[in-house]
């Protein structure tokens, strides 16, 4: 049978279809294979929220992820069936989200009778704070970051709305901005008061209402970096330093792009020290 153009075009968009889908069951392959490593190494219960900004499909269209309530019934889920004496490790790498389905994931973790500990190997923004607050231990690589919990109302601070009214003063805004006002009030009581209830069994209660208020009253931007030495300032105890499969993990989830990527590099080969100068490790020391 002669082989057409026609029959070229149609093995080409099969091929299109099926292998990214075939590449995806590889990869989800490769993830459980060294998610179980991890549990029988450490004798715990392994999950793992890593968001990034996926593809959709053959369209290429990027999908921003972040905490939803998807998120959180998994991973609900997923707690009801660990057995009380079973630790939890929550890999964690996220930008925040949703306010209900964070505080619902934190407390469920900070209800857990056994160890819980939440690994981050580059950031845990806002609601991935409020995770990692839960735990009765944080792991961080020496240059990941938390984030502070103030919420937000249709993209703005909470706390901005608030300094607004007073600076013109509740009479000189209308009707919604004091609706909104109101509102703003009410969800930092809110998230103060979730955070406090995290913190409450981890340090006295003076401490524990400092921290809460510290995280949540928007004395910074709501994506500033706390790094691990702004944490322990605060009193959030951080533990440096991650497993080596943890990165290993994380390199399962690559953050596909059609553009030649922005950052470039070349190995070094297998037990060769990264150059020295100056007697230092860093190359730009």
């Amino acid at each position: 049978m002669e082989f057409s153009l026609w029959n070229l075009f149609i093995l080409i968009f099969f091929v299109m279809a099926f292998f990214p889908a075939y590449q995806q069951r590889k990869l989800d392959a490769l993830r459980g294979r060294l998610m179980k490593k991890i549990q029988r190494r450490d004798g715990s219960q392994v999950i793992v929220m890593i968001h990034r900004q996926e593809t959709l499909s053959l369209l290429g269209i990027p999908l921003q992820r972040h905490i939803d309530i998807e998120d959180s019934e998994r991973i609900l889920r997923v707690i009801r069936k660990t057995s009380d004496d079973v630790p939890i490790d929550l890999i964690l790498h996220t930008p925040g989200g949703l306010v209900l389905a964070s505080e619902q994931i934190a407390l469920a973790l900070a209800a857990h009778p056994a160890r819980v500990r939440v690994m981050v190997p580059h950031y845990a923004m806002s609601g991935g704070t409020l995770l990692a607050l839960a735990a009765d231990e944080i792991m961080m690589d020496p240059n990941a970051v938390l984030g502070p919990i103030d919420p937000q109302l249709g993209g703005c601070p909470a706390v901005s709305v608030l300094a607004t009214i007073r600076e013109k003063g509740a009479e000189k805004v209308d009707d919604q901005t004091l609706i909104m006002g109101d509102i703003a009030r009410k969800a930092i009581t809110q998230v103060r008061h979730n955070v406090y209830a995290l913190l409450e069994n981890k340090h006295d209660p003076d401490k524990a209402r400092e921290i809460a208020r510290n995280l949540t009253e928007g004395r910074w931007t709501h994506d500033y970096p706390l790094h691990i030495n702004e944490l322990e300032a605060l009193g959030i105890p951080v533990t440096p330093g991650l497993p080596t499969d943890v990165y290993d993990l994380m390199d399962l989830y690559p953050q596909p792009s059609p553009r030649r990527p922005s950052v470039q590099y070349i190995p070094p080969p297998p037990g060769q020290d990264a150059p020295k100068r100056n007697g230092r490790d860093s190359m730009f020391s």
